[in-house]
């Protein structure tokens, strides 16, 4: 088999894996780092991909106990996968515990693109992996929801 190679990542300041070769990342070894457009409590680590490039990426999100993302759109689609904790969504441009759905590890939720949801870490911390076609994007409903407006 001279010729493949097989990428490992090692370390959280490993690169992201590329999904145009053999690799592989142990669960220990994904970097989680803060997201300018996630409120305090939620990171991000880029698993697969490049996320602010065309083309295929994996990213997972960690969400710490209580913190909420309100109301925003992605224009990508997307497809969540809940890794650990429970996930809770809902839809629609005004956050409403009332339409929070629960969602256990190994759950699947498909979002299409500039579909306005929102999420609640409301009983515990929780992991979703998500999947898309970059860029990743993210735009809040509500411009003074987005951390970024904050942030200079």
């Amino acid at each position: 088999m001279a010729g493949l190679g097989l990428l490992v990542a090692t370390s959280a300041a490993a690169q992201e894996l590329s999904p145009k070769q053999v690799g592989s990342v142990h669960a220990e070894a994904i970097g989680f780092a803060p997201f300018d457009a996630f409120p305090a409590g939620a990171v991000l680590a880029k698993v697969v991909g490049d996320p602010t490039r065309p083309g295929p990426y994996v990213v997972r999100v960690r969400v710490a106990d209580g913190v909420k993302l309100l109301p925003h759109i992605h224009p990508e689609d997307r497809v969540y996968t809940v890794i650990s904790g429970v996930f809770y969504i809902g839809f629609g441009k005004e956050f409403d515990p009332a339409k929070l759905t629960a969602y256990g590890p190994g759950s699947v939720v498909i979002l299409p693109g500039n579909t306005p949801h929102f999420h609640w870490a409301r009983s515990g911390e929780y992991v979703t992996q998500v999947t898309g076609t970059g860029p990743l994007g993210i735009e809040y409903v509500h411009r003074g929801d987005d951390p970024r407006v904050h942030a200079h």
